[in-house]
């Protein structure tokens, strides 16, 4: 996925300011930041939201824009600016660029060259000692960004409560910023988990996906008081058919520049939706049962994701409920069978799930100190790079063999 470059703009003309926000919205890597129709107030604008570049218009009023940019440049001097105007002489070129701006452009803006002059100005901050403009957030440095995608090898097997859990734990981490969206369109029930009641869902968002801004966005995600964000799935079953997987790669793509970390809860169907998720993580952890229709279902699932390029490499097999007294199959054999080193395990801690979720809190605050809690601390800190797990890894057997 193309990293996402955080914009804002500041033009008073709306006949100007429109058309310019329009082209920006339809680029995948850019999300636009702020916009504001007045120079005197883009400097409080600048500091409330952090951008990584501007673009700053000056037909409105030329003196009047030369001294923001001016402003802009004593105050965020690593800020690349972007300066456009429809009288494209080499005076007002050299006005601009005096004042600090580090690109111009003349209006109408073309596509290609907007694309252009926006990678000059990523390179130019990235050179001059501002670094990967993808690593803040607020204006606070943040953590490399993690997705990952949660898929249950049948249902049942606790992929919802692993997702929703691990979610709460990574955010307890003051340095990210962590989200999740329920994929099980139809039947997810994250919510629920989490005693949340939407204003709006995933398909609010995938209507508006042309016309989203960071403000708009914000309100659509119910925020837990563990600190986890949360874009639940359509309450209306007849929305599912809103959602297809080009609305869904545009919001991931968009809420990776407000997320440091993105979880998705995905549905036990393989639809679209669940493969583009599955496309744009970084892992995909694959929950599974020491029971052998669970492992079964998991070698289909290796198989199909191996020939997806890229995606085999991608999935880390978790088993939950481990330990649970219904279970003959031991570690070694399902290891054998999958043909995969197991990533983590989660034990069979019953009571504490099933409290959580009748109770609709997490395990952190419901059972912290349990024993499935303390594992899921271990796998979110594994994820984040904060524990190494070397796992042994095994040759892949016959398909459903457990002798």
């Amino acid at each position: 996925m193309k990293d996402v470059q955080r914009i804002a703009i500041v033009d008073p003309s709306d006949a100007t300011r429109e058309p310019l926000r329009n082209l920006l919205l339809g680029v995948e890597s850019v999300w636009l930041e702020a916009e504001c129709s007045r120079y005197e107030f883009f400097i409080d604008v600048a500091r409330q939201s952090c951008p990584d570049a501007v673009v700053i218009t000056l037909d409105a009023d030329h003196q009047k824009a030369l001294q923001l940019i001016q402003q802009l440049t004593v105050e965020f001097p690593q800020m690349p600016i972007l300066a456009v105007s429809s009288r494209g002489d080499g005076q007002s070129i050299l006005h601009a660029l005096r004042a600090g701006a580090k690109e111009f452009l003349t209006a109408p803006v073309v596509l290609e060259e907007l694309l252009l002059a926006l990678q000059r100005l990523r390179a130019n901050r990235a050179s001059n000692g501002g670094g990967d403009t993808n690593n803040t957030f607020n204006g606070q440095t943040r953590a490399d960004s993690l997705l990952v995608s949660v898929v249950g090898s049948k249902g049942g097997v606790g992929c919802t409560s692993i997702a929703v859990n691990l979610g709460c734990c990574m955010a307890q981490d003051p340095k990210y910023n962590v989200a999740l969206v329920d994929l099980d369109l139809a039947l997810g029930d994250a919510d629920v988990a989490l005693d949340l009641i939407p204003d709006y869902t995933l398909a609010d968002v995938a209507m508006n996906v042309d016309r989203l801004d960071m403000q708009f966005l914000r309100r659509s995600l119910c925020k837990h008081e563990s600190g986890l964000s949360l874009l639940p799935h359509p309450v209306q079953m007849e929305d599912i058919g809103l959602i297809h997987e080009e609305h869904l790669g545009r919001v991931i793509g968009l809420l990776r520049a407000s997320y440091s970390h993105l979880i998705f809860d995905l549905s036990k169907r393989f639809t679209p939706t669940d493969w583009t998720a599955m496309r744009m993580s970084d892992v995909v952890i694959l929950v599974a049962q020491l029971e052998l229709t669970s492992l079964r279902n998991v070698v289909r699932m290796l198989h199909t994701m191996d020939k997806e390029e890229g995606l085999g490499d991608k999935v880390k097999v978790v088993i939950n409920r481990v330990g649970a007294d219904d279970s003959d199959i031991t570690l070694e054999k399902a290891q054998e069978t999958i043909g995969k080193p197991i990533f983590w395990q989660v034990p069979n801690d019953f009571k504490s799930m099933l409290g959580a979720r009748n109770a609709g809190v997490p395990l952190l605050m419901h059972a912290p100190k349990s024993r499935a809690h303390l594992s899921l601390i271990g796998m979110s800190n594994s994820l984040c790079g904060k524990v190494p797990v070397d796992a042994p890894k095994k040759e892949r057997r016959s398909f459903f063999s457990f002798r």
